[in-house]
This record gives C-alpha cells, structure tokens and sequence, in this order.
C-alpha cells in the first residue's frame, strides 16, 4: 500500500501592487557601551624642576613655551637654564645633532643633579652639502652672533636660483636622568627654503630668511619664521615637534 504524504499548501503570490509581507522584526540593538575616560597624564610635584642645556634667551623662552603646557604642574618659572646655575658649558665636539645634545644633557645632569633636557638644532641648506648643520651658531667663526651667521650664509648662496634654495631645520632632543644608563633621544625637521634678504622681527637665529614648506602649501601666507607668532611658530617647528614627542617620557620622569 503506498504510504500518504502530506504536504503543505503552497503559499501563493500576493497579487500584483499588494505589498510585501513584513519582515519579522529585527534584534532590537545593544546600547552603545560607555567610553572609557580619556588618560590623565600625572603632575608634576609642587617642587619639580627641569633644567634646559642652553644660555640662549631666545631658546629658553621657545623651549618653556613648548614645554610648560605638555607637562601638568610644572611652572614655566621652574624650566630654567644652564646659565641659572652657573654649570660650565662642555666642549660639543660632536658630529652630528644627537651627540652634541647628549654632551651637553649628560654634562648638565651630572653637574645639576636634575633631570637635563638638551637639544641642538641647526640650518641644513640643500646646496651646501647640509651646512651651516652642526655649525649654524657659528657659522661666522664666532658662536651665536646671529647677523654675522646670517650675512655670510645669504652671500655664500646669493647666486643660486630660488628653485634651488631647499633647507630644512633639524632639532635632535634628548632628556637625561641623573645615573641613568640610557637617554632618550628624539629627532624632528621642518622642511622649507631660504630667501634673498631678512623678513621679520621675531624669533632668533636664521628665522628672518627661513619659509617653512606650510607657508607655501595652499593657504599658505610665504611668511618667514620671523614673521609668525610664537605660538604659530612652535606648532610646526622642528623644535616644537621634538620636545612634544620628548614630552610624555618627561611627565612620567617628573611625576615618579
């Protein structure tokens, strides 16, 4: 005897311009999870106190500017420089931009007892093989009279197209801590090119000759280093890019 089947009516098409059958309701969505609180970087203590391997006014007031904001609790008043207290400035006989900072850091800490922060930093001009480079303070045969390093670098390429007048700044960082085997060093650039004559009244060394590359990107003004304020300045600054990547090893030194 041939079993039975039983199967089910097949389910006819809704006719022509009826609407589709709803589709059966979805999984209602999770609640989107709280976020986390952001990261709070620890303070410095009340006594805290960050000396600086320079005797360059200029660069102090650049470099507490940069500084004071990236690390919680530290007064500007409290970055102060070699020549506060009397530590001899060492011979920088290195060859390249890290190891002149390293001199100058690891002979501050030694000398101070505090934690030391050390940059060097220079003009590299493309035609000139990277020169003023390690040099640029004394380029003229005597370290730090600006003018006269100024005067002789515009002679040295008064004759080269403006095609070919390519330059970066370069600052290399480095923070010590006093007996510490190893320092942290940080290197940064700011790529741009050099004029004819000076333009401006602000900053120090080679900024009235200097445009950065984000002076001649749309937008962009052509104005020199010199001619920006401080703040604009340090906010794409070779200088300003290095201490901010050198800034959280510095919060968490201070704050231990």
């Amino acid at each position: 005897m041939e079993e039975e089947r039983t199967t089910a009516p097949a389910q006819s098409a809704p006719p022509s311009g009826a609407p589709a059958p709803s589709a059966p309701p979805s999984t209602p969505l999770l609640a989107t999870p709280p976020v986390a609180p952001s990261y709070a970087p620890p303070a410095a203590p009340p006594d805290a106190r960050l000396v600086l391997a320079t005797r360059n006014l200029g660069k102090l007031a650049e470099l507490r500017a940069i500084l004071a904001p990236l690390v919680p609790g530290l007064a500007p008043e409290a970055i102060i420089s070699a020549a506060a207290l009397n530590v001899p400035a060492p011979v920088e006989n290195g060859l390249t931009f890290a190891a002149n900072a390293r001199i100058k850091a690891r002979a501050l800490a030694e000398a101070s007892g505090l934690p030391a922060v050390a940059d060097d930093s220079g003009l590299c001009v493309d035609v000139l093989g990277g020169a003023p480079g390690v040099f640029s303070a004394r380029w003229c045969g005597r370290h730090g009279d600006d003018d006269a390093n100024l005067r002789l670098l515009l002679a040295q390429i008064a004759d080269v197209a403006d095609e070919h007048r390519g330059a970066r700044f370069t600052c290399a960082a480095v923070l010590v801590r006093p007996g510490a085997a190893n320092d942290l060093v940080v290197e940064r650039s700011m790529e741009g090119r050099i004029l004819r004559s000076p333009r401006g009244g602000g900053g120090f060394g080679y900024d009235p000759v200097f445009v950065p590359a984000a002076e001649d990107a749309p937008g962009g003004a052509g104005r020199t280093t010199a001619q920006m304020s401080a703040r604009e300045k340090n906010a794409i600054s070779h200088r300003g890019r290095a201490f901010r990547a050198l800034a959280p090893a510095l919060v968490e030194l201070l704050a231990a």
